[in-house]
C-alpha cells in the first residue's frame, strides 16, 4: 500500500467519521458470513410468513450472501440514521380513535433518497483518498439482509421484536448498506441477549403477530395489512388496527430502551402536512390529486391511493359514530374501487348505518 494511502484500520475509522459527517449516528463494519440469519430466513419463509411479499423468496442465496448479490464484495459498512421527529405526540393519537396514526418513519419525507445521497458521498469521499475501489450502496432496496449485516457491524443486536435494537438509541432510525472490495477490519457485534426476560413487545402487538420472540408472522402484522397488502384486509383483523392507517409503532413504543431514542436532526424527517395530528375524516376526503400532492416525497405514496382509503375507512370503521365519521364513509359509499367500497360498508356496518352481510 503506497504511503500516500492510510491503512485499512485508518481508513476504517475515517470511513465511520466521514459517515458521522454526512449525518449518520452510528457506523460499522461487518465481513459478508451471515450465519445463522441465513437459516432464519430460510425456516420464516418455508413457514409462509412472508404473506404477499414474495419479493422476500426472490433472489435465491443472494439475501444472505452479500458476496453472491455484489461479486467482489469484501465487506459491508453499515450505516444508521435517526428518524424520531421530536415534535411528534403520536403515541397518544392511539388513545384518540377519531385522529389517524401514521407510523414516526412515515410522517416526514421519504428517506430512501436522503441517505442514498449520504452513503453515495461517504463512497466518494473514500475513492477520493485510495483511488477507485467496487462499491454499492443500498437503502432498503434490494435483497440485503439490513438487519443481519448491522448486528454483525456492531450497531445493535435483533430485538424480540425483530427490530434492530441499540442500546443508546433504542430502534427509531434507518438503516444503510456500502457494500465494498475493500478488506477492512471489522466491528465486533453486540450479542443478541439484550432483551432479558423482557416481552412487552410480544403482548402489546394489536393483531399477536409475534409467533413467539424473533419470529413475526407479517400476514397478521399492521405495518404489512396497511403497506404490503394489496388486496382486502382481513375481516377478523380489522377491528384490532384500530386508528392505525400507515403502519404500526406499538412494539417500539412499549420497548424500554427506546426511552433512550434520541430526535433526530433531519429536519426532512419532521412531519409534514399535520399527519401527526390528523382526523381520519378529513384524511379520508382528500382526493387522488389531493393525495398525490400531499405525499409527493413521502413514504405514504407506497400504499397507492385505493389502499390509502382502504386503510382509513378500517380506522373510520373502529372511530366513535360521530357525524363528521359517517358523512365521511357515506361520501366514498359508490367509490369506482370495489376494494373501497367493501371497507366503506364494512366501516358503515360496524357503526349500525347499514346492514351487516
Amino acid at each position: 500500500m503506497s504511503s500516500s494511502i492510510p491503512s485499512l484500520a485508518t481508513l476504517a475509522q475515517s470511513i465511520k467519521d466521514w459517515g458521522r459527517e454526512l449525518g449518520f449516528a452510528h457506523v460499522g463494519i461487518a465481513g459478508v458470513a451471515l450465519g445463522e440469519h441465513e437459516n432464519h430466513l430460510q425456516r420464516w419463509l418455508e413457514a409462509g410468513y412472508q404473506g404477499e411479499m414474495d419479493y422476500m423468496a426472490a433472489h435465491g442465496s443472494k439475501r444472505s450472501h452479500p458476496d453472491e448479490l455484489v461479486p467482489g464484495t469484501l465487506r459491508v459498512v453499515s450505516l444508521r440514521m435517526d428518524y424520531l421527529p421530536g415534535d411528534t405526540e403520536m403515541a397518544k393519537r392511539l388513545a384518540q380513535p377519531e385522529k389517524a396514526y401514521v407510523s414516526r418513519y412515515a410522517l416526514g419525507r421519504d428517506y430512501h433518497k436522503l441517505i442514498r445521497k449520504r452513503v453515495q458521498h461517504l463512497a466518494e469521499r473514500i475513492q477520493e483518498t485510495i483511488g477507485p475501489f467496487g462499491f454499492r450502496a443500498f437503502v432498503d432496496s434490494a435483497p440485503v439482509l439490513e438487519k443481519a449485516i448491522a448486528e454483525q457491524a456492531g450497531l445493535g443486536w435483533i430485538g424480540k421484536n425483530t427490530l434492530l435494537l441499540n442500546r443508546k438509541a433504542g430502534s427509531y432510525f434507518f438503516l444503510a448498506e456500502l457494500f465494498v472490495d475493500v478488506p477492512l477490519p471489522v466491528d465486533e457485534a453486540q450479542g443478541s441477549e439484550h432483551c432479558g426476560r423482557c416481552q412487552a413487545c410480544l403482548d402489546i402487538c394489536p393483531t399477536g403477530a409475534f409467533v413467539g420472540p424473533y419470529v413475526l408472522d407479517a400476514r397478521r402484522c399492521i405495518s404489512y395489512l396497511t403497506i404490503e397488502l394489496k388486496s382486502a384486509i382481513p375481516v377478523e383483523l380489522r377491528a384490532l388496527i384500530g386508528n392505525r392507517v400507515f403502519g404500526c409503532d406499538d412494539c417500539q413504543i412499549v420497548c424500554p430502551w427506546n426511552r433512550f431514542a434520541r430526535p433526530t436532526i433531519e429536519s426532512d424527517f419532521k412531519p409534514r402536512h399535520n399527519l401527526d395530528n390528523a382526523d381520519l375524516a378529513e384524511l379520508f376526503l382528500w382526493d387522488e390529486a389531493t393525495f398525490l400532492s400531499n405525499t409527493e416525497g413521502s413514504p405514504l405514496r407506497r400504499a397507492g391511493y385505493e389502499r390509502w382509503l382502504r386503510n382509513l375507512a378500517v380506522g373510520l370503521g373502529n372511530a366513535p359514530s360521530t357525524i363528521p365519521v359517517l358523512e365521511a364513509l357515506r361520501a366514498r359509499q359508490d367509490h369506482p374501487s370495489e376494494l373501497v367500497r367493501e371497507h366503506v360498508e364494512w366501516a358503515l356496518a360496524r357503526h349500525g348505518a347499514i346492514p351487516l352481510t
